[in-house]
């Protein structure tokens, strides 16, 4: 790891900190750790106590997540894993599990993106976008489900959340398979929701605004991403610390009465076209 990239992480990592006991002795499998949102919650998530598998296909990136987490004392370790293939996740599982034990939280976060001309999309683009966006995140939360139904004695919360967007709400120009998949991640946590509210798992959604990451960080510097920016009511990308504390209340057990819904945290930019 570069000092470079090492100085970058620990320093992220301080800046998310927060109180150590808030998930101690939970265990939390999250993908697309490598990068942006994923990263900053793995980071987030193994300075609130957890154990933190950290999933994604970049294992070189995994590992400077991981060590980041490590050497300020949390727990993590990095799980190569393409949410595209059913194997690969399986077997993410299997090492959380060998490793920390039974996963009682899942983060299902791994996307991609695809921007431009509807009439211009190819087969391959749209077959990727689903594959990853929506039959990852599926097979995803359907591993992690089987599990904890099969671990009816586990005491810890059992919690599963999807990283949506606001853009499965609402659509936008050049972006409709990319909203689509979000929504359809919407739906689906509704169903997933009422299909296994009977075995005590929450499921619930998140849908964030526009933050600074390499998904969105090309059209944020575009004319056309400056000038919607412009409009929005504080005229900047969302932090992504902003998504913290929503985070951190669906994974609680407090929360335990809370499942089926698409949480909007987007720094009032879907204001803009209200």
């Amino acid at each position: 790891m570069s000092d470079t990239i090492g100085n970058s992480l620990a320093t992220d990592f301080a800046t998310t900190r927060t109180s150590a006991s808030v998930l101690e002795g939970r265990t939390i499998l999250i993908t697309g750790a490598s990068s942006g949102v994923g990263r900053h919650l793995a980071l987030m998530l193994g300075a609130s106590g957890a154990n933190v598998i950290c999933c994604a296909r970049r294992a070189d990136l995994l590992d400077d997540v991981v060590q980041a987490i490590s050497a300020a004392g949390g727990q993590a370790m990095a799980q190569a894993c393409d949410v595209a293939d059913q194997a690969s996740i399986e077997a993410a599982f299997d090492a959380a599990t060998a490793r920390y034990g039974v996963v009682d939280s899942i983060i299902a976060n791994a996307g991609i993106n695809h921007a431009g001309p509807a009439a211009k999309v190819s087969p391959e683009s749209l077959d990727a976008l689903l594959g990853v966006n929506l039959r990852g995140g599926f097979l995803t939360a359907q591993e992690g489900a089987r599990r904890l139904i099969a671990e009816a004695s586990l005491s810890s919360p059992r919690r599963i959340i999807f990283i949506a967007s606001i853009l499965g709400l609402r659509p936008q120009a050049g972006a409709a398979l990319y909203a689509s998949t979000k929504a359809g991640v919407i739906m689906l946590a509704k169903g997933l929701a009422l299909e296994w509210a009977k075995y005590d798992i929450t499921v619930n959604a998140i849908c964030p605004g526009f933050m600074p990451t390499d998904i969105a960080d090309d059209w944020l510097a575009s004319e056309a991403g400056r000038l919607t920016v412009s409009r929005w009511p504080r005229k900047r990308a969302m932090p992504l610390a902003e998504l913290d504390s929503s985070v951190l209340f669906l994974l609680a057990a407090g929360s335990g009465s809370v499942t089926g819904n698409a949480l909007v945290v987007d720094d009032g930019q879907s204001l803009a076209s209200a």
